[in-house]
């Protein structure tokens, strides 16, 4: 985790993607930050996923709904939230079940997601409408800035495994995404694809 001046966390909540759902993780944002979390659960957490997945969500109400539509397509989100003692998670006082149904306009048929998270924040102290708000905002973030690099800089198709470059080449990677940002370039996709010609890669930068 980056380095962060301790009163920039103190009482801030920090929401994370399912890649540090880690005890060690969260011990530390609490116990030796003073800060809280908002944690995804996926599969690389296998024992905690199925612990949350058991709960009995078809008893516990929706808390928060919100639709929405736009970009073509419609949304709509359920969010339900159960306090849990003892769940396998350092600090976990609430866990959090998403449900996010997407329909094209004009289709019949809808697709649906499930996320779940969990936070060591209690009720009194994180509302709902709180926690949805976090969420959302966490997977605005997540989702454009994993197209970019997913889709449009192809780092999922990448076979390369050796050691650190995976780290290597991912940390080029933001380099280049962050230079052509100074460099006025808003669209991702366009900016890759002015500088896949080397002469053109030259022009552009006024070397010829």
């Amino acid at each position: 985790m980056e380095q962060i001046p301790d009163e920039e966390l103190e009482d801030a909540v920090v929401t994370l993607d399912a890649l540090h759902a880690q005890r060690e993780h969260a011990r530390y944002l609490v116990e030796e930050r003073g800060a809280h979390y908002l944690l995804s659960v996926k599969g690389n957490q296998k024992n905690l996923a199925r612990q949350l997945k058991s709960l009995p969500w078809k008893q516990i109400p929706v808390l928060h709904r919100t639709s929405e539509r736009g970009h073509g397509r419609g949304e709509i989100r359920e969010l339900q939230v159960a306090s849990v003692n003892g769940l396998l998670f350092h600090h976990a006082r609430q866990v959090v079940r998403i449900r996010r149904r997407r329909r094209l306009l004009g289709a019949k048929k809808w697709s649906e997601e499930v996320v779940y998270a969990v936070t060591d924040l209690p009720a009194e102290q994180a509302s709902p409408e709180e926690i949805a708000t976090w969420a959302r905002g966490h997977w605005t973030i997540e989702n454009s800035v994993h197209r970019v690099r997913d889709v449009i800089f192809g780092e999922d198709a990448r076979t390369i495994r050796t050691r650190n470059t995976p780290a290597v080449m991912a940390v080029l990677g933001d380099i280049v995404r962050g230079t052509l940002r100074t460099l006025g370039w808003v669209n991702a996709a366009s900016a890759r694809r002015a500088h896949t010609n080397p002469a053109t890669v030259l022009r552009l930068h006024g070397i010829t």
